[in-house]
C-alpha cells in the first residue's frame, strides 16, 4: 500500500483537502492520511464545504496530531507551504507551496480545492508510473504556477 502524508500546522484546510480529495481520486492500492504539528479543533467549515461541492463528504474528516511514526511510515510527504511543520525523520519531503485560505470566503477555498485537485491527479500519475515503472518525473507535479 502506498501511503502519502499531507501535512500542514492546523491540519484544518489544506492538508485536509488534499487527504479527502487523493482519496477520492486514488486506485486501490494508494491511500493518504494528514496531520498538523499543532491541529486545530475541527476542520474549517468552508474547506469542507468546498468538497461537498464536489461530492467528496467531509463529514468524518477531523484534524490529527502529527507523529513521527506517521512521518515514518508514509512513502511521500508533502507539506502544504509549511515545511517547518514537519518533524525531522530521514525521509525526503516534497512542499506544494498552497497559501492558506483561511480568512477568505468560499471562492478562496474553491481556488486553493482547484490547484490541490490539480496537484493531487499529476502526483497520482507519477505515483502510477512508478509503479509500472515510467519515466514520470515529481517535478512535473510543481511545474504547475501557484498564483491564482
Amino acid at each position: 500500500m502506498t501511503t502519502v502524508l499531507f501535512i500542514c500546522i492546523e491540519n484544518s484546510c489544506r492538508s485536509q483537502m488534499a487527504e479527502a480529495i487523493f482519496n477520492h481520486l486514488a486506485p486501490k492500492g494508494m491511500r493518504s492520511i494528514s496531520a498538523g504539528s499543532r491541529p486545530a479543533k475541527e476542520v474549517k467549515p468552508l474547506a469542507s464545504g468546498a468538497l461537498k461541492e464536489i461530492g467528496i463528504d467531509a463529514d468524518a474528516l477531523s484534524p490529527k496530531l502529527l507523529t513521527r511514526e506517521m512521518a515514518e511510515h508514509a512513502d511521500r510527504i508533502i507539506t502544504m507551504g509549511c515545511p517547518e511543520a514537519c518533524p525531522v525523520v530521514g525521509k525526503p519531503m516534497e512542499d506544494w507551496g498552497i497559501e492558506d485560505p483561511s480568512g477568505g470566503d468560499i471562492e478562496e477555498y474553491r481556488k486553493t480545492r482547484e490547484i490541490i485537485t490539480r496537484k493531487v491527479e499529476r502526483l497520482l500519475e507519477v505515483l502510477e508510473s512508478e509503479k509500472t515503472g515510467g519515466n514520470q518525473h515529481e517535478e512535473d507535479i510543481n511545474s504547475e504556477p501557484i498564483g491564482r
